[in-house]
């Protein structure tokens, strides 16, 4: 992997904009959310801290888009490139999770890949813990190691930059000028800002099972009371499922236009009533508890049996965002503190 150093991120962010559309992080009271890039207005940029409390999905997998048209069928659009700047470890993760998805041989989907393929990704590693932070749980990372075009981390006296693609290289080349060797010295600084920012993060969520054997747990936790008892809290906000960045439900909506007929492709959740019902009218998780387990169930035995990947990067976001104040870090711990208890029992 080729490491160079740059001690300004504005020359680097003026090259990428010169090039491609460019978001980047802005900060809003006390989360991040992404806005586009313009050099003439944008003084300078600064790495966030955590990650954007929007998914990354919004830039693939839109909240709503028009998939079809009939009599005259719907050409793909023209996707221009673009960029986005301090995606972290859990927003790579979850694309590479999204890829499976939507890039899965028998069933590739042409507007999510149109747009991965022009997409270019420049990360950056953490600079703090946020309290909803549970990546380490799942084995995730301060910060990245692969899965991004350039990576980028903050140092004492400036920037180490890391390419990690053919993408990447051929930027780094083609701007050469901007960049330098990088001292010894900053390459140990930043694997100490690494380290102890990981050991932070472990310490964070320090009371909090390792969720090796989460799948077991989650099987074994049909006639689990968690459910229904946390469904007590929940108001069918459907938040958690939006701002995940792994949940990819969607649902196909036909409207008529003054001269044809549109079918659009929007976001869907299944904590929604009638996610599951059917033609008929039945509706196999019409309790809310049945649908709180229905989702673990997906994304900690269904997704993993199928791709042989949990469905969870532990960002936290559904944390940040549950009205009703749920923890899903506390609802794997108590399933999981189930299991062990029926296992002894059991012997």
């Amino acid at each position: 992997m080729e490491t160079v150093f740059i001690s300004k991120l504005k020359p680097l962010m003026d090259a990428v904009a010169k090039k491609m559309e460019l978001y980047v992080p802005k900060k809003v009271d006390e989360h991040f959310l992404f806005s586009k890039y313009d050099p003439e207005s944008t003084p300078d940029v600064k790495i966030n801290s955590i990650r954007a409390c929007t998914p990354v999905k919004e830039f693939l997998f839109p909240i709503r888009e028009l998939a079809a048209t009939y009599p005259v069928a719907t050409e793909l659009k023209d996707i221009k490139p673009f960029a986005v700047f301090g995606l972290k470890d859990c927003d790579l993760k979850s694309i590479e999770i999204l890829d499976k998805v939507f890039e899965e041989e028998d069933f590739k989907d042409p507007l999510y890949m149109a747009r991965r393929e022009k997409m270019f990704i420049i990360s950056s590693d953490c600079t703090d813990v946020g309290d909803s932070c549970f990546c380490c749980l799942f084995e995730g990372k301060v910060y990245s190691e692969s899965g991004f075009d350039l990576n980028i981390s903050e140092v004492k006296d400036g920037f180490i930059v890391d390419c990690g693609s053919g993408k990447g290289h051929s930027f780094v080349e083609q701007h050469d000028e901007l960049f330098a060797d990088v001292p010894a010295s900053l390459l140990a600084e930043r694997e100490e800002n690494r380290k102890k920012l990981q050991q932070q993060l472990q310490q964070k969520n320090a009371r909090y099972d390792n969720t090796a054997d989460m799948r077991e747990a989650v099987v074994n936790s049909e006639d689990s009371p968690v459910y229904d008892e946390q469904a007590q809290a929940c108001i069918e906000c459907q938040a958690c499922t939006r701002v995940c960045p792994t949940c990819h439900c969607f649902y196909l909506y036909d409207a008529k236009q003054e001269d044809y007929f549109a079918k659009l492709k929007i976001w869907d959740s299944c904590m929604r009533f009638s996610y599951a019902a059917v033609a008929g009218g039945a509706n196999p998780n019409k309790i809310l508890g049945d649908r709180m387990k229905h989702r673990l169930m997906h994304k900690f035995v269904h997704f993993l049996d199928r791709y042989g990947i949990n469905m969870c990067v532990g960002c936290g976001r559904c944390v940040d965002a549950d009205a009703g104040g749920m923890d899903l870090r506390e609802i794997l711990k108590r399933i999981r503190q189930e299991n062990k208890n029926k296992s002894k029992a059991a012997s």
